[in-house]
């Protein structure tokens, strides 16, 4: 009966989850999908993939719409045999977002029922949990994959405490490998990369405890060993996909530097140092954990428009110079965020409740839960601050692997993310349920955490303008005193407001906490008091980043580059932040549509109206030398780095050329101006003059002075590409593009002599092939990352075509692991089962 009872207290929490989930999202009940920019940007980037599939009903694996082309790994493609995904596309189908809020929510309430066994703390857990501020963050700029991979954070884990805490090794086993092979389909291994740094700590843990006779060493060796089994089976689920974006990552950015350059060293693994740690959390800016506004909150906070037009108020009244403009200038940044950040959508805010209980939970938890817990909070934290604490950081990017592959160390807070509510319910079941918890302890802790927690804010409301000034140093450097106080003043208001909430909820909850000690308090009475008030303050923190406003009309979600304006568009519009770029847009989007309707040939477009490398509104129409992706191929980011990103009169149309542009757009949004390029170098040309250089250098040097259509750059250690090979110039020669598909390309040529055709596509070595006369032959790569071959005097077809064999052997991989997993499971349910019926007729026995 209890059972039953237990049951169904949990199927009711699963659907005060949907509910929840449904009531934070309720635009969505008229129809209305989130506009979230980084999708914006996936829908232009991803085009022609997704025109590919309709077109073919087949997926291309390689797309020439971005950056002059680059694979589609991370564009969204689909893998055959990919069931792990189709499983999480399953899970993932009530509508945008509402589904991220409900996996994030049931998720954590498996790990709580794990860890505290009580769906009352497990439901509370979860609250903590799906409502942390973060994660409404990144679902508001469309951080799709990351939020996705963090749905699986909470299951995973608790599938490891079953083995490890719980000692269920067939239901762990289970659990672990669905849940993370579900998380790397989701496909942000950044994300699971943090995480399990911090998992590290409990695997130490668990090794102290044997070696401490705490646990028995057969129980943690045989719990590692389902554990490792387990990750090895989930990560082999997702073959495809990790095959293929480890061939490709060695190719790009995150991979080995080939240039030596001021900020790059040949050989060296992974981005550059600055741009590693470009986005360090401050070390006071860690408060933001508990005051979410500490330091203003994030760049655009609600409050960020009527402070902008003060702020332009003053200037007008205020200066009379074009200096003291320029000045004003300089030192002038974000009217609300004053952190260490180059800039913050909004604060990694956990919930002032939430890191209270999370302090007690630090003494009232658990040792197997405390300290590895602890380990983990600690590391995540001093890694979070980056280049504020270099030592730790140089440490990680030299020793650890694959560290130096990831960019931006705050966003590892979410680790504390997720082991902060765990730590705060285990803490608060002991406190409640633990009998070997003595009450003068209780007392104790609670009176002198809840003072230095209270106390601490107390004294940063009433001193908090003069011990943290509430500006940067280089506001106070730039800015006149007007300026500087007017931010101050205003950003120390916005603090206020949240410390004395943090005060307020803290109170309550101390207050909760110290009546349930003297009895005059019910357990479930303190539960929903604490789980009511911090449901307040998160969701109305939440409101500020992820709100109604955040909700477009479909055409608009679905269609976000339109094309021809109206007065009906402008209405729909309306006054809405994230739809007005929509609009300013409508004449570029009018003119790119314009090119491609009218030249239907393969070519690329220079977009320099709205940035070479911050939008695909280009890639959506046409194929552009831009795009916006930040796993980009490294040749060809070191090609935009010294010839695009600093243009020069003389090179960069060099450049543009051997890229075959044919079009470039130059003016401003309102009115772009198309200038054709005749002197595009077309698809391909013949080239009768090669130069040898002898480093990556040199040839990358030597685009910009070399005529490209008669002279090709080659490394010498392609010299024996052409041992017994003719190169020889004929005037007469010709090469024509006779087919154009994403993965596939077709030239005709005829010519009198031997020549080398250059051909303007990105050069990459894994999966391309390269057919003359349908015989299969070696290219080389020339221009530092074009394609070239030799093609013998004559007319002759060429054929390109992309066929990854990475793709065909991970499906076979991924499909072999998946039904691995589903035969040690029945295998693991049958032996368990039957070894509890043989416990239940032993024990009938003996009755």
């Amino acid at each position: 009966m209890a059972k039953n009872k237990n049951l169904i207290y949990i199927a009711i929490s699963i659907v005060a989850f949907l509910v929840l989930a449904f009531l934070y999202s309720t635009p969505v009940f008229t129809g209305k999908q989130l506009f979230q920019h980084d999708i914006v940007q996936y829908r232009g980037g991803a085009k022609e993939l997704i025109d590919f599939r309709d077109s073919f009903d087949k997926e291309t694996y390689w797309s020439d719409s971005m950056f002059g082309g680059m694979p589609t790994y991370q564009m969204g493609s689909r893998f055959e045999g990919d069931i792990i995904k189709n499983l999480d596309s399953y899970l993932n189908i009530l509508p945008r977002p509402v589904n991220y809020l409900f996996l994030l929510f049931s998720g954590f309430f498996l790990l709580g029922m794990v860890a505290v066994r009580n769906w009352k703390y497990a439901l509370l857990g979860a609250t903590f949990f799906g409502l942390s501020t973060y994660f409404y963050i990144i679902i508001a700029a469309g951080h799709n994959g990351k939020v996705n991979t963090i749905e699986y954070f909470a299951p995973l884990l608790a599938g490891i405490l079953l083995v490890y805490i719980r000692k269920k090794y067939v239901l762990g086993f289970i659990v672990t490998t669905l849940f993370f092979g579900l998380q790397v389909a989701a496909n942000h291994p950044q994300m699971t990369y943090y995480l399990f740094l911090g998992l590290g700590f409990l695997f130490l843990s668990e090794l102290i405890r044997a070696l401490k006779n705490k646990t028995p060493m057969k129980h943690f060796l045989v719990s590692s060993g389902i554990i490792a089994s387990a990750l090895a089976i989930g990560v082999g689920m997702n073959s495809q996909r990790i095959m293929a974006n480890s061939e490709y990552i060695k190719e790009t950015v995150r991979g080995k530097q080939i240039l030596n350059t001021e900020n790059h060293t040949a050989g060296n693994s992974g981005m550059d140092k600055e741009s590693i740690l470009m986005w360090s959390y401050g070390k006071l800016e860690t408060l933001n954990l508990f005051i979410p506004r500490l330091m203003g909150g994030g760049s655009q906070e609600p409050e960020a428009a009527e402070m902008m037009t003060k702020v332009q108020e003053l200037v007008q009244e205020n200066v009379t110079s074009q200096a003291e403009y320029d000045r004003i200038s300089k030192g002038f940044g974000s009217v609300t965020y004053w952190g260490d950040q180059p800039g913050t959508s909004g604060p990694a805010y956990q919930g002032a409740i939430v890191c209270f209980l999370a302090l007690l939970g630090f003494f009232f938890a658990s040792k197997k839960y405390r300290y590895w817990i602890l380990g983990a909070t600690i590391l995540t934290i001093l890694l979070a601050w980056g280049s504020n604490f270099m030592f730790l950081s140089d440490f990680f990017i030299e020793y650890i692997p694959f560290y130096s592959k990831f960019r931006a160390p705050s966003s590892i807070l979410v680790v504390i993310e997720l082991l902060f509510p765990l730590i705060a319910i285990i803490g608060l079941y002991r406190f409640y349920t633990d009998s070997k918890l003595e009450e003068d302890y209780k007392k104790k802790v609670l009176t002198y955490v809840s003072g230095g927690v209270l106390g601490l804010t107390l004294i940063l409301i009433l001193f908090g303008k003069s011990l943290l000034g509430f500006h940067t140093d280089n506001e106070k450097t730039y800015l006149p005193p007007f300026l500087l106080d007017y931010l101050t003043e205003e950003r120390f208001k916005l603090f206020r407001i949240d410390a004395i909430k943090a005060l307020l909820y803290v109170g309550i909850t101390a207050a909760v906490l110290f009546f349930s000690l003297k009895q005059k308090l019910n357990q479930n009475v303190a539960l929903i008091i604490i789980g009511v008030v911090s449901l307040f303050d998160l969701w109305t923190v939440n409101k500020r980043y992820l709100n109604d406003e955040n909700y477009v009309d479909k055409i608009f979600a679905e269609n976000p580059f339109q094309t021809e304006g109206s007065d009906y568009l402008a209405e729909k519009v309306g006054d809405n932040p994230n739809l007005q770029s929509i609009l300013a847009s409508i004449p570029v989007n009018k003119t790119l549509e314009t090119i491609a309707e009218k030249d239907k040939k393969h070519y690329r477009v220079y977009n320099q109206v709205l940035g070479v490398t911050s939008e695909t509104n280009t890639s959506y129409f046409t194929s552009s030398i831009g795009g916006y992706h930040a796993v980009r191929l490294r040749r060809y980011d070191d090609l935009l780095n010294e010839y695009i990103s600093n243009a020069d009169s003389v090179k960069t149309p060099k450049i543009l050329n051997l890229l075959n542009t044919k079009y470039m757009i130059f003016g401003n949004p309102q009115e772009p101006q198309v200038v054709p390029n005749p002197n595009a170098n077309g698809n391909a040309w013949f080239v009768g003059d090669l130069k040898f250089v002898n480093t990556p250098d040199e040839e990358i040097k030597s685009l910009g002075n070399i005529d490209s259509k008669k002279t090709a750059v080659i490394n010498a250690s392609d010299k024996t590409y052409f041992s017994g090979k003719q190169v020889q110039a004929d005037s007469t020669a010709s090469i024509n593009l006779t087919k154009y598909e994403a993965n596939e390309l077709e030239f005709k040529s005829q010519s009198k002599t031997p020549q080398l055709a250059v051909i303007s596509e990105i050069y990459y070595p894994h999966g391309w092939k390269m057919f003359v006369d349908e015989k299969e032959v070696p290219y080389i790569k020339v221009d530092y990352l074009l394609r070239a071959v030799h093609v013998p005097a004559g007319e002759h077809s060429i054929r390109m075509v992309f066929e990854p064999k990475v793709i065909e052997t991970g499906k076979w991989i991924s499909l072999i692991c998946f039904g691995l997993f589903v035969l040690l499971s029945g295998f693991g349910i049958y032996f368990m089962y039957r070894k509890r019926d043989k416990r239940e007729i032993l024990v009938e026995e003996k009755l």
